[in-house]
């Protein structure tokens, strides 16, 4: 199984989202093609309601701590309630920053 499969299999049970978008960033980035290694998660769950940014985003890093540890080395989060969502950001969930090149 894909990396990016096993993350969104895991969010799906833990958060039953309304909206998942499990993108691999890799090929924005200095690795060897076919890498899976960076990711930007799009997740909206009633399970965030009345949580804070870093507790919606601890609660996620929880669930993927396995791939954390061993496989990911970059994780952009957007984690948004249902009217979060659809007041704003479904037209415009941020973009992930250039890459500079390890260290550049």
């Amino acid at each position: 199984m894909s990396i990016a499969s096993a993350i969104e299999k895991k969010l799906l049970s833990a958060f039953s989202p309304l909206h998942l978008d499990v993108i691999n960033e890799s090929n924005n980035h200095n690795v060897p093609p076919g890498s899976e290694s960076h990711f930007k998660v799009t997740i909206v769950s009633n399970h965030f309601e009345s949580e804070r940014l870093i507790k919606r985003h601890r609660a996620v890093n929880s669930v993927l701590a396995e791939e954390l540890a061993e496989k990911i080395h970059a994780l952009a989060l957007h984690t948004y309630t249902e009217k979060e969502w659809h007041d704003y950001y479904a037209a415009n969930t941020p973009l992930s920053p250039n890459c500079l090149g390890g260290g550049k």
